[in-house]
């Protein structure tokens, strides 16, 4: 799992351009805070970034401003990340300002394993496909309402 050099860039670009929730929740994730567990940020996963990966658990956290809300391009990259092994979490920026502890506690519950089941609540957890390629009906059905 070694990005290329043009995807280090990008992300070296992403991380400068970081907005006050993203920088807030690193503060929280960086050097082990949060459980011993070590995150990086604005990682590449596939053809996509991930805002924060702790790759022990294979566990990507995304900080989503309303512009998110309902957006095909993250229902899409959700379905390659999952299918791809890795577990996935939203927030909205909202959530960082106003309950950033509660957001550590959800994290830290996920990477515990005490959430294992896809969840869409102010939040959404989504479970990493038990085979390598699962087929991407079944995760759709996970973010049906």
């Amino acid at each position: 799992m070694h990005p290329k050099p043009d995807a280090i860039r990008f992300a070296r670009q992403l991380r400068q351009a970081d907005n006050d929730a993203e920088a807030l929740l690193w503060f929280e994730l960086k050097a082990k805070r949060l459980g011993g567990f070590k995150f990086v940020r604005h990682f590449p996963v596939g053809p996509y970034f991930a805002d924060f990966l702790c790759r022990s658990e294979r566990l990507v956290v995304e900080l989503d401003g309303s512009q998110h809300a309902e957006s095909v391009h993250d229902a899409r990259r959700d379905a390659f990340m999952a299918t791809d092994g890795y577990s996935i979490m939203r927030f909205w920026n909202t959530d960082v300002f106003k309950e950033r502890d509660s957001v550590c506690e959800t994290i830290l519950a996920a990477l515990e394993g005490r959430i294992t089941e896809a969840v869409v609540a102010d939040y959404r957890f989504i479970p990493r496909a038990r085979e390598k390629k699962a087929p991407l009906r079944r995760l759709r059905r996970h973010l049906s309402p």
